[in-house]
């Protein structure tokens, strides 16, 4: 599989070249263009129960897997927010995925939906993150650019949730509430996650929430 990701960082369109009967699993709204020796089936990854849970997790319950028959094929994939597009080669390894950035993957990697529990019980974006793990090509999606930061052991950082895109599955984490119920309340910040190295933090430049909480004030009211 070779892939090119283009039109970074607000409108990313990824393509990606599979050689003969090789295979990328996407969601549902992310095929923009295949060329014709492209067979595409939707189906529930995983199994009713996989996909129930992937539905919970903030993503499609059915999947599409696109594989190129008769020689190679093209596919070009896009987000469904403005936004980047970032690619990730896994070796075995976990990573987490925040609800809605999963865009696609290699067949060998395994999707599973990971309870947050008490720790983002209030977060309002979302009471699920997916869990990756395999070999393979793994591809996020995000609302704005994507900026990658590697801690090293012992090594912290304080980040917005709704800022959050994915991380190593090494890292520690503890999602609070900023400050006091003042700050909370009032500051706009909501909750933080508190992240530990070692491993690589994938965030978003811009919060998508806090764009809804922005534009629906704004929009023009019915009176009839």
């Amino acid at each position: 599989m070779q892939y090119k990701i283009m039109y970074q960082p607000s409108y990313s369109l990824l393509e990606l070249q599979l050689d003969p009967s090789e295979s990328i699993v996407a969601e549902l709204d992310a095929m923009v263009s295949v060329t014709p020796n492209i067979s595409i089936d939707t189906g529930a990854r995983g199994g009713l129960f996989g996909a129930l849970k992937r539905s919970i997790g903030g993503e499609s319950m059915f999947q599409n897997t696109l594989t190129a028959q008769d020689g190679q094929g093209t596919v070009t994939l896009a987000p469904t927010m403005v936004g980047d597009i970032a690619a990730r080669h896994m070796r075995g390894e976990s990573l987490f995925v925040q609800s809605g950035s999963f865009l696609a993957s290699s067949p060998s990697i395994d999707l599973d939906t990971t309870w947050g529990g008490a720790r983002t019980f209030f977060s309002r974006e979302g009471l699920f993150v997916l869990k990756a793990t395999g070999t393979g090509m793994l591809f996020m999606s995000s609302y704005g650019a994507i900026h990658s930061v590697t801690l090293a052991p012992g090594e912290q950082l304080v980040m917005d949730t709704g800022h959050m895109v994915a991380f190593d599955a090494t890292m520690g984490y503890r999602v609070r509430a900023i400050g006091g119920v003042k700050q909370t309340l009032f500051s706009g910040e909501g909750l933080v996650v508190d992240l530990t190295g070692p491993g690589t933090i994938y965030m978003q430049t811009r919060n998508f929430s806090a764009f809804v909480n922005y534009l629906v004030p704004r929009l023009p009211s019915n009176h009839t």
